[in-house]
């Protein structure tokens, strides 16, 4: 596939064929993605994969989390449970990771190196037939999420991808016009 009609077809997938992803293969497409654009070469990025029995763990908190966040008790067991497939419906759940540099400039263009590392990651799953999603869902901010996985004091999850076979690709959604969002200064 043409590198543009990567980038036009790439969707955001929330639902999975019960299929494994081999390890082997989500190293392969780390090795490649991590080749962003990395201004100071700091690398700040880091990665915690989980997948099989694994992932119940974090599937744990966010069930923990989602019944806190319930203010209906009728409902927690309700979100509790929905918080818990939804993490373990994903055969596949990687966690970028990356160091907070003190340095806010710096501490920018690291977010922004992590960003490009998972577009990057997106288009090459995308060319072997995986979907994925970003998702920054507000447990990652969560300490029992942080220690689950291993998170340092001083790192930020930049992301918590969830990676798999489609089960179901969404269309597309509508983009704005580039005139709507292109300024062009050609004169003093």
């Amino acid at each position: 596939m043409e590198l543009a009609q990567l980038i036009k077809e790439r969707r955001t997938v929330n639902a999975y064929e019960d299929r494994p992803v081999s390890v082997e293969l989500v190293k392969e497409l780390l090795d490649t993605a991590m080749w962003a654009p990395n201004h100071r070469m700091t690398q700040p990025f880091r990665f915690i994969l989980t997948v099989g029995d694994g992932r119940k763990r974090l599937a744990e908190v966010s069930r923990n989390v989602a019944k806190k966040k319930e203010k209906d008790p009728d409902l927690r067991e309700k979100a509790g449970e929905a918080g818990y497939q939804k993490l373990m419906g994903s055969p596949v759940l990687l966690t970028v990771v990356m160091k907070e540099d003190p340095n806010l400039g710096i501490r920018e263009e690291d977010y922004a190196t992590a960003s490009c590392v998972i577009q990057n990651l997106h288009l090459l799953a995308l060319e072997k037939e995986l979907g994925m999603a970003w998702k920054t869902p507000a447990y990652i901010l969560q300490s029992d999420f942080r220690e689950a996985i291993g998170v340092e004091p001083g790192e930020k999850i930049v992301g918590l991808v969830h990676l798999g076979y489609p089960a179901k690709i969404p269309p597309a959604k509508t983009r704005k016009p580039l005139d709507e969002l292109l300024t062009i200064i050609d004169h003093e």
